[in-house]
């Protein structure tokens, strides 16, 4: 499977593609990389993301799940950079107007951080809810800086976010 490395403010992360579309983004960085023009285009626009050039990503993406993770991960791309959506608003978006808990799974799930931004997805309130990717909530609350979004926890769960 070609796959291509880079570091990032975030960490080192990898970018695979299957069939001229990218399937999955992972933090670590790999050895054996086998480039194409798709994975060259995503590393581009991961850095000009980085940079703050990016406003949305232009890449074929094929996210393996559900028809509803699905739904999800394209909810999650119609949030703007800079901005951040909640559980409730994503499971409006898909279809599950009560399926704030699946929302959550379907983030937790999402193969294509960044890129399929779950990191600007939040609970009721504000509050930073979960996240999957390398770092958990500090990559989190890393990524929506690099956006412009300074998240405040509430104090029994810390610092900032």
């Amino acid at each position: 499977m070609p796959q291509i490395s880079m570091n990032s403010p975030v960490g080192a992360i990898t970018i695979f593609e299957f069939d001229d579309q990218i399937v999955a983004v992972d933090w670590g960085f790999v050895e054996d990389m086998e480039p194409s023009p798709v994975l060259s285009d995503a590393k581009a626009q991961l850095n000009a993301y980085f940079d703050g050039k990016l406003d949305a990503f232009n890449l074929p993406l094929a996210p393996d799940g559900t028809d509803f993770h699905k739904a999800v991960w394209d909810a999650m791309c119609k949030i703007p950079r800079g901005k951040t959506a909640t559980y409730k608003d994503l499971a409006i978006a898909a279809g599950a107007p009560t399926a704030y808990q699946a929302v959550g799974t379907a983030c937790g799930l999402n193969p294509i951080p960044i890129i399929i931004p779950c990191h600007r997805v939040l609970a009721s309130g504000g509050k930073p809810g979960g996240y999957s990717g390398g770092g958990g909530l500090e990559t989190k609350r890393a990524l929506l800086k690099i956006e412009g979004v300074d998240l405040i926890i509430p104090s029994d769960q810390g610092n900032l976010l």
